[in-house]
């Protein structure tokens, strides 16, 4: 297990979090909000959001959910997110933490979200284990993010710009193959609804799934 304080130092990124608030609420009003409300409809009970961000999901899970537990890294969006969870809905619980070190017991909780964290985790299959480990079987993870591209040349291109990208945009990975990833960690995949969305109106699409997966 990764030391908590060092990490949760490792993971600041100041400069690009408040580039994120300012670019999610452009990309909400091109279609991403109606992709969050898809992403935590139909959820219930004790559900974890893994890399909460600013709290840009809490104001869709339905009234089923009984808590949120949201665990965040960076400090500048986790004081949004405590903002935003004062207003939610639902009762939302905003904790410093990070993918690889979850705050929750074994099997103690009935849903997993991710919503654009998994290409910026350091290591997806860490984080996936812990998800794996802290969900009751049955539950769900429910995981919306965006993704290697079908097309040979663009993937080739992802791949070419990862470690310049990486550290301009908060450790992002835009060539990783999430949904591969979430079967390879022992979920049973349930649903891939694969998409491209223009993140603002002169980007280019960049692939994205919104998913279900199962824990057995």
């Amino acid at each position: 297990m990764l030391d908590l304080a060092m990490t949760l130092e490792e993971l600041q990124h100041p400069r690009f979090a408040r580039y994120y608030v300012r670019l999610a609420a452009v990309m909400d009003r091109r279609g991403a909000a109606a992709h969050r409300a898809q992403l935590v409809a139909g959820l219930s009970g004790r559900v974890i959001e893994i890399g909460a961000g600013h709290g840009g999901n809490f104001a869709y899970y339905p009234p089923a959910v009984t808590e949120v537990l949201a665990v965040e890294p960076d400090d500048h969006l986790r004081g949004l997110a405590t903002v935003a969870a004062a207003s939610a809905a639902v009762p939302v619980r905003v904790v410093a933490g990070h993918a690889d070190a979850l705050p929750a017991a074994d099997g103690s909780l009935d849903a997993a979200v991710t919503s654009l964290v998994l290409c910026t985790v350091p290591n997806p299959a860490s984080a996936l284990a812990e998800i794996h480990r802290v969900l009751a079987p049955g539950g769900r993870l429910r995981f919306y993010e965006h993704v290697r591209s079908g097309h040979r040349l663009l993937a080739a291109l992802q791949d070419a710009v990862v470690p310049v990208w990486s550290r301009a945009a908060g450790g992002c990975h835009p060539n990783r193959d999430t949904a591969a990833a979430v079967a390879a960690a022992g979920f049973t995949l349930e649903h891939v609804e694969r998409f491209g969305f223009r993140a603002a109106a002169l980007a280019p699409p960049v692939a994205h799934i919104l998913g279900t997966a199962r824990r057995p």
